[in-house]
């Protein structure tokens, strides 16, 4: 399964305000289902994480995580999903970070 972005802004304040949210030590899920019957998907980093770099990085390694995870679902029904990552996600060890996307996405998406 293969996730698109949710890109634009009205949706992404939609999610966070009307979503369901589930929190972890590494980031913050919100979750929305929508009528488009796909999963749309887009990561949030504040500045408290540190540089650009550090945001960008965080980022990177939880879509990554995000991919890798839904690559092994069956096609879920349509939700959107707001991943706000949290400052311990850039010390998180790739393994740790995985397993807490898969919990997660498991636990809000069935």
């Amino acid at each position: 399964m293969r996730a698109a972005r949710l890109r634009r802004t009205v949706d992404v304040a939609r999610v966070r305000s009307e979503g369901v949210s589930r929190s972890d030590r590494l980031f913050v899920i919100h979750v929305l289902p929508n009528l488009t019957g796909q999963l749309r998907v887009t990561v949030s980093a504040s500045r408290a994480l540190g540089t650009a770099v550090a945001r960008n990085r965080a980022r990177r390694r939880i879509r990554e995580a995000i991919r890798v995870a839904l690559q092994h679902r069956p096609t879920a029904g349509g939700a959107d999903l707001l991943v706000v990552a949290r400052p311990a996600v850039r010390d998180a060890p790739a393994a740790t970070l995985q397993a807490a996307v898969v919990r997660e996405l498991q636990a809000v998406l069935g």
